[in-house]
C-alpha cells in the first residue's frame, strides 16, 4: 500500500503533469507574470464553468472575502452575521474592516450555519450576512436569501471549500455555490478542491457595478494607471498560478467525483456504528463536495483516536478544535455559552479523515478498518 497522505498533491500533479509543465513554462516564455492574458482567460473559463456573470481572480482566499466586504461599502460598526464553527478567515477578515462579527451556531447534522440562529441574531445594526459552505457541502442558501431580502441585507458567500458544488432549489433549478448571493469568495490554497501551487482566490458577482468596484479595489483602487478612484489593496492572481488553475478546472468536476466515490466508501465501511455520525448530505449528491470527509465519534476520547490514527501512519485533522466565539482575538461579552451548543459540542466529536482526488480502495479499507479497530476497543 502507497503512504497514505491528507491531501494527495504530489499524486495529483504527476497525473497532469506535462499539462502543467506545458502551461507554467508558456507563462515563464511569455514574461507576462502579472494580469497577463493567462489570466483573463482563466477568468473567462472560470465565468463559464460556474455561469456567472464577473468572476474577479485575486491574490487569495482571505483577500477575497475582505474585498467582496470592501465592495458592498460596508461601514465601521456594521454588523456580519457568520459561523461559529468556520476557520478564522472568514470572522477575520470582518474585524480588520472594523465591522462587528455576530458569531452564531451551526446546524449539528451537516455543520453548516443555522437558520434559527441567523433569524435571531439580526437587529437594526445588521448589514449582511456570511454563509459558509463548510467542508464542501451547501448552505441552506435559499432560505438565507429569504431572510436577506426580508430585512435588506447583502449575502457574501463563502466558498473557499465547496468550489464545483451545486445547490438545489425547492423548484429543481440547480445553481453553483458562490453566484446564489450577492458575491461570492473563494480560494485557491493547494489543498482546496481547486488549487494552486501557491496562494490565490477569486471573487464572483453577478452584478455589474460591484463586479467593476471590485476590480478597481484589487488593483490599488485603479481604473486607469496612476488614477485612484476608490482605496484599494494589492491582490492580484499571477499568471502562473492561473494557467495551473486553468489547466485544473479542466478536471475539477472530475476530482469532485473523485472525493464523492471516497465519500461513499467511508460511509459504506462505517455504516451503522454506534460512535460514529457520517456526514450528512443535504439534497442531491452534487450538493456536497467533500473538501474534508468529517466524522463525529460518539462517547469515545476523540483526541485518542487522532494519536492511534498518526500512530498507524495514518494522517487526520480536528477542523476545528476551537469555537470562534473563545478564540482570543473574537472573544466578546455579548456571546452567551448557551448559544453554541452544537459548535462547543462539535470540537470536542470532529476528526477529518484524508480525502483526496488519488485515495484508492486499499487505502480507504485501511483507514477505515483501523478507525473501527479503535473504538472497538474503547
Amino acid at each position: 500500500m502507497k503512504k497514505i497522505q491528507m491531501v494527495d498533491l504530489k499524486g495529483q500533479y504527476n497525473t497532469i503533469k506535462t499539462e502543467i509543465d506545458n502551461a507554467v513554462l508558456n507563462v515563464l516564455d511569455s514574461t507576462a507574470y502579472i494580469n497577463g492574458p493567462k489570466v483573463h482567460e482563466f477568468q473567462k473559463n472560470l465565468e463559464e464553468y460556474l455561469n456567472v456573470k464577473h468572476v474577479i481572480p485575486c491574490a487569495n482566499g482571505t483577500d477575497a472575502l475582505q474585498i467582496a466586504m470592501m465592495g458592498l461599502g460596508l461601514q465601521p460598526g456594521d454588523e456580519v452575521i457568520t459561523a461559529d464553527f468556520t476557520f478564522a478567515a472568514t470572522v477575520e477578515v470582518i474585524a480588520l474592516l472594523k465591522l462587528t462579527p455576530v458569531l452564531v451556531d451551526v446546524n449539528p447534522d451537516n455543520f453548516n450555519i443555522n437558520i434559527e440562529a441567523v433569524k435571531k441574531a439580526i437587529t437594526p445594526k445588521t448589514k449582511a450576512i456570511v454563509p459558509v459552505h463548510l467542508f464542501g457541502q451547501c448552505a441552506n442558501m435559499e432560505a438565507i436569501m429569504e431572510i436577506a431580502k426580508e430585512h435588506n441585507l447583502y449575502v457574501i458567500e463563502d466558498n473557499a471549500q465547496a468550489i464545483g458544488a451545486n445547490y438545489t432549489y425547492k423548484d429543481g433549478k440547480k445553481v453553483k455555490t458562490g453566484t446564489i448571493g450577492n458575491v461570492g469568495a473563494t480560494s485557491f490554497f493547494p489543498s482546496k478542491n481547486l488549487g494552486c501551487y501557491g496562494d490565490g482566490g477569486a471573487i464572483f458577482t453577478n452584478d455589474d457595478e460591484l463586479a467593476h468596484t471590485i476590480r478597481g479595489i484589487v488593483n490599488h483602487g485603479m481604473y486607469k494607471r496612476y488614477h485612484h478612484d476608490v482605496v484599494g489593496v494589492n491582490s492580484r492572481l499571477d499568471s502562473i498560478q492561473a494557467a495551473i488553475l486553468d489547466i485544473k478546472l479542466k478536471h475539477l468536476d472530475k476530482y469532485n467525483a473523485a472525493r464523492q466515490y471516497a465519500a461513499d466508501a467511508y460511509d459504506a465501511a462505517f455504516a451503522g456504528h454506534d460512535k460514529i455520525v457520517t456526514p450528512v448530505r443535504e439534497g442531491d449528491r452534487d450538493n456536497h463536495v467533500f473538501h474534508q470527509y468529517t466524522l463525529r465519534v460518539l462517547n469515545t476520547d476523540r483526541d485518542a483516536l487522532v494519536k492511534y490514527l498518526n500512530d498507524n501512519g495514518i494522517p487526520c485533522g480536528v477542523y476545528y478544535p476551537i469555537p470562534l466565539h473563545k478564540q482570543k482575538a473574537y472573544q466578546d461579552p455579548r456571546y452567551k455559552e448557551e448559544d453554541f451548543k452544537v459548535t462547543n459540542q462539535l470540537v470536542k466529536e470532529v476528526v477529518s479523515l484524508p480525502m483526496h482526488t488519488e485515495l484508492d480502495d486499499e487505502q480507504i479499507e485501511f483507514i477505515t478498518s483501523t478507525v473501527i479497530n479503535f473504538l472497538n476497543k474503547n
